[in-house]
């Protein structure tokens, strides 16, 4: 993989480059900001986002206020190398208005009946969502109630999805199997974003088990 440097990006006007902020669990673009090269360094050398105010003329750190942090995962430079891509844990909302994402005033709405997105990828913005719940626990929001219960009851919730899931597939029910798995998943990723634990660890344990000839079982050495 080439290595790229400040040197390669194209500073524009007013020596800023435009920053597009993307959650690294959800995939979703939470905002765009700019940066001029002191922002940059000091997001590259303290993996916090880092950015540059056009109107108050000075660099700023997200979050320093508000506790609403960035923590970089990765910054990446596009092939023009004239915008740059922070991909980030967000904690908390990533707007001044409370929402999430800074995009949530829709221009076009989504087609209905478009194809599923690949299970990874929706596991990913599953449990980005199942995060974010957890840190702002909105009034009558499910994650909020069950949160409130306690990590057993969440791990109940997993044991009795999976019971589902058994009776599911011993019944030869393809359509109430994939209901049954997803209710499993969605608790999992639960129990999961309780302790801690993200979907990126749990792949980095089957990656691990990956050999040659095929996937390797948890005892498995070859």
């Amino acid at each position: 993989m080439t290595t790229f440097s400040l040197d390669d990006v194209n500073f524009g006007p007013g020596g800023l480059v435009p920053v597009v902020v993307q959650d690294v669990h959800s995939g979703a673009v939470l905002m765009q900001a700019y940066a001029d090269r002191p922002a940059l360094e000091r997001t590259l050398v303290t993996r916090q986002g880092t950015y540059y105010s056009r109107s108050r003329g000075e660099q700023w750190i997200k979050g320093q206020s508000s506790g609403h942090t960035q923590q970089l995962v990765s910054v990446s430079l596009d092939c023009d190398g004239d915008s740059v891509l922070y991909r980030v844990v967000q904690t908390g909302p990533a707007c001044h208005t409370g929402e999430m994402s800074c995009f949530y005033r829709p221009l076009l709405e989504a087609e209905q009946n478009l194809p599923a997105a690949g299970l990874g990828s929706t596991l990913e913005r599953v449990y980005g969502t199942i995060r974010e719940r957890l840190e702002t626990l909105p009034e009558n929001s499910y994650v909020a109630r069950l949160h409130a219960g306690g990590l057993d009851r969440v791990l109940k919730k997993v044991i009795e999805e999976a019971g589902e899931v058994l009776l599911a597939a011993k019944n030869n029910d393809p359509a109430e199997l994939a209901t049954e798995s997803a209710d499993l998943l969605f608790h999992l990723l639960f129990a999961l974003a309780e302790v801690g634990v993200t979907p990126d660890n749990v792949a980095a344990v089957l990656q691990s088990r990956e050999g040659h000839t095929g996937l390797k079982g948890p005892k498995e050495i070859g």
